[in-house]
């Protein structure tokens, strides 16, 4: 008998142009797959915890952001990658004003 592939009942990431720069986000917020990325394996936040921290999020949701990541990992550690370097950039050319002496 041949396997009939399912649908998941909910799509739990898009991308939208006028929504964080057409990043992957979790539907219906502005939380970027990225972010998701960087508490769950950067910072080591379980997927309990997101949820606590983000309560408009469910499990699903972030499982969802987690399986987008595992397919397009490449991507997404690109993303974040270019995000510091911007970072970087911005902080040569204007530096804090907290830390001068």
């Amino acid at each position: 008998m041949t396997p009939i592939p399912l649908e998941a009942d909910r799509v739990h990431v898009t991308r939208s142009p006028g929504v964080c720069g057409g990043k992957p986000c979790i539907v219906g917020t502005r939380i970027r797959v990225l972010d998701v990325y960087v508490w769950h394996e950067l910072q080591g936040k379980s997927v309990d915890e997101i949820v606590h921290d983000f309560p408009e999020l469910s499990m699903a949701d972030v499982f969802g952001a987690l399986t987008y990541l595992w397919d397009h990992r490449e991507e997404i550690v690109q993303s974040l990658h270019d995000e510091q370097v911007v970072a970087d950039r911005s902080k040569a050319l204007f530096p804090s004003k907290l830390h001068a002496g």
